[in-house]
């Protein structure tokens, strides 16, 4: 699931990345927290990667900020509140660890997540582009 998130990284550096972290935590990292959901008999069918900032844009610097880090639901069972239980429970984490916000980001082009993050309350607040030119 993580390499359907992230394709731009291999299965194998997404198994190493979760191995570390779930070992003893990948050292210079944010705590990190995984939500999964399950059914039988497909096995796990989503996951939220929760994070915490010390900061996030238009977030008030004063207080760290919950910060969905990943966010996927198998394809065949979106729309069913799935979606919306792991983030759910990544918000009330984040409550318990002194949150007073929670953030989160999506490619522009992400209109579907974007799509599912307002229908969850959360606001757009920035929009970037970003440049690089070859060397």
């Amino acid at each position: 699931m993580a390499f359907a998130l992230w394709p731009e990284s291999s299965i194998e550096e997404h198994a190493q990345e979760l191995k570390d972290r779930l070992a003893d935590g990948t050292p210079g990292t944010l705590p990190l927290i995984y939500f999964v959901a399950e059914v039988q008999p497909n096995g796990l069918i989503g996951f939220l990667e929760a994070g915490l900032r010390s900061h996030a844009d238009c977030c008030d610097p004063a207080h760290p900020v919950g910060f969905i880090e990943g966010w996927y639901v198998e394809p065949e069972f979106r729309r069913r509140g799935i979606g919306r239980g792991l983030v759910a429970a990544a918000e009330n984490w984040a409550r318990s660890q002194g949150c007073k916000e929670r953030a989160s980001d999506t490619g522009i082009e992400n209109e579907a997540s974007q799509q599912s993050h307002e229908a969850l309350g959360y606001q757009p607040v920035s929009r970037s582009v970003n440049f690089r030119k070859r060397l």
